[in-house]
């Protein structure tokens, strides 16, 4: 399963996932879920950018991670959640 759905994701020109991939994530098969994931996973990145500051007091941008975690745990149960 897993070849096709790579081949489908790349063949969608307007960058959507497949609904085969979307209904077997609904309906919990993990490849499936991974590959949701990993979609919108520079969208949740981008979103938990955070202006952070380390020991010394510099101000830097990274990735604050306890909101990139809970953005893909929203996403998930969102997606277990809908209904098809």
């Amino acid at each position: 399963m897993n070849g096709l759905i790579n081949t489908n994701i790349e063949n969608n020109e307007r960058g959507l996932l497949p609904y085969p991939i979307i209904f077997a994530a609904n309906k919990g098969e993990p490849d499936a879920m991974k590959i949701v994931v990993q979609h919108y996973g520079s969208y949740m990145t981008s979103l938990s950018m955070r202006r952070l500051r380390d020991e010394r007091g510099n101000t830097y941008w990274g990735i604050d991670e306890d909101i990139r975690d809970r953005l893909q745990s929203k996403l998930m149960q969102s997606v277990l959640a809908f209904k098809l």
